[in-house]
């Protein structure tokens, strides 16, 4: 038997973080959910890591075949050889004979009693996991809910006094509500299926410890089932130095004072083809020159594409690519929920140092959030990377071509810490581009606003543009007439 408070993984990628360190061993664990939630698929993982560490682990079912479990077991890759079975479900002959599947009624208690075959199977195999599934069919078996209050409660205690630690699921209805359930367990786990086809889990109950509450995304693929915790930015943080990053176009690295620093959000606003993304690659090229990692989160454009024209204006992104500095991946936000994209985000900082960051864009990223409250995952986002020591990039797009100046159409200019815009212009019925800073935290910057031009040889930014008023508007005017 494991001392009290030692904590056993449950095998789940993601959800030992959610329960702060796994399960508690040797109490009861009941995980809820719908058809097709996962209930099945966390305990043949619980089971498996326990047969990987060596324990000796227990599968009763009530339900399925022991052979189709272990056929579900193999497509998942998961070790299950190791792994004891008591299978209870009703065989084949239940059907064509006719018989009375009723484990409680006196003929089964004279044939073969259910407390006998477990209580045989425990003492043979000396689980320290066992897996229950699902435990509400003892309901169905039961002559009334006090006999299977009294059967549930003194089942789960002699598995516990045995030492094992104990999963069950539940299978709850408007019928057959589980609030007993509920209460008799140590812990809940929640699995959810909403109607937009996005998975989540939530922990409700962990006696004798704290847990991180809330919904967490969760994804089920031919790998068995992961969990991405939601992102808690209190919980990372590193010493870092607010050196400043330069983008290595004077003209630009003047307009902001000397580039952005170290643990700053930059926001880049502009319309539809204005140049944040090429404005955002300038910057991340300059910090992979210099030896330090960068990551382009890219919801819109192919990475081919992307290359391609970097290329074209003489900014050789590949090499930087080949060379490992820079890398440049497409998302599909449609596949991703925030919490996964969150963790992936993680795993580009923790594990390959990556110090700079760029999305693009904040409207790419929306489409992540399934009804999600954007703000709050952006938030949580971009301050865990300010508290990493990340330089954050995050192209804004805006929806008016000209005029009707604003920063972003979402309610999120507080995140920023410093902001680049980039505009059209109509002058003398041509169409120009400008680029101006609105906003610098931690120095001064430049208040006048420069021409701005995409070319072959790179970014090309003019001289001040003194002698224009109502650039804003997007349709400035001469304050005295002059060459355009």
């Amino acid at each position: 038997m494991r001392e009290a408070g030692v904590r056993i993984s449950t095998g789940v990628g993601g959800l030992d973080e959610i329960l702060e360190g796994g399960l508690i061993a040797g109490k009861t664990y009941v995980v809820r959910g719908g058809p097709g939630t996962g209930k099945t698929t966390l305990g043949m993982q619980f089971l498996a890591e326990g047969a990987r560490l060596g324990e000796k682990t227990l599968f009763i079912s009530l339900d399925e075949a022991e052979e189709s479990i272990r056929q579900s077991a193999r497509t998942l890759g998961l070790r299950f050889d190791d792994v004891a079975f008591l299978d209870m479900s009703p065989p084949s002959d239940y059907f064509t004979e006719v018989q009375t599947y009723d484990i409680f009624s006196p003929a089964e208690v004279e044939r073969e009693p259910f407390a006998n075959r477990v209580t045989e199977a425990v003492l043979k195999h000396n689980p320290t996991r066992v897996f229950l599934d699902p435990l509400t069919q003892f309901r169905y078996l039961s002559t009334d809910i006090f006999q299977f209050r009294k059967q549930v409660l003194s089942f789960l205690r002699f598995l516990t006094e045995q030492g094992a630690t104990v999963v069950f699921t539940s299978e709850s209805s408007t019928a057959h509500p589980d609030e007993d359930l509920q209460f008799m367990a140590d812990g809940i786990l929640d699995l959810l299926f909403d109607e937009e086809g996005g998975r989540s889990v939530c922990v409700k109950k962990l006696r004798g410890s704290d847990f991180m509450g809330n919904t967490h995304s969760m994804r089920l693929s031919v790998h068995g089932m992961e969990v991405y915790p939601r992102l808690v930015p209190k919980a990372h943080n590193v010493v870092f130095s607010l050196d400043t990053i330069p983008s290595g176009v004077a003209e630009l690295d003047d307009l902001i004072s000397g580039g952005v620093e170290r643990g700053t959000v930059t926001f880049l606003s502009g319309p539809t083809g204005v140049g944040k993304t090429t404005v955002g690659l300038q910057f991340m090229k300059e910090a992979a020159e210099r030896g330090e990692r960068s990551v382009l989160f890219s919801f819109e454009e192919e990475v081919s594409l992307m290359l391609y024209r970097a290329q074209s204006i003489g900014m050789d992104a590949r090499e930087l690519v080949d060379q490992g500095m820079l890398r440049i991946e497409r998302i599909e936000p449609l596949r991703y929920s925030p919490d996964e994209f969150a963790k992936k985000v993680r795993s580009q900082v923790e594990e390959d140092n990556v110090r700079v960051v760029m999305i693009d864009s904040v409207s790419g990223y929306r489409l992540c959030m399934r009804g999600s409250e954007l703000v709050a995952h952006l938030h949580a986002l971009c301050k865990y990377l300010q508290n990493m020591g990340v330089a954050v990039l995050l192209a804004i797009e805006t929806t008016q071509l000209t005029g009707d100046f604003r920063v972003t159409d979402v309610d999120i200019s507080y995140l920023s810490d410093n902001i680049i815009f980039l505009r059209y212009l109509e002058i003398d019925g041509h169409l120009r581009k400008a680029i101006g800073v609105l906003k610098k935290r931690l120095s001064n910057f430049e208040k006048t606003l420069r021409e701005f031009e995409i070319t072959p040889q790179g970014i090309r930014i003019g001289e001040p543009l003194l002698e224009l008023r109502g650039i804003l508007s997007g349709v400035p005017a001469w304050n005295k007439r002059g060459e355009a």
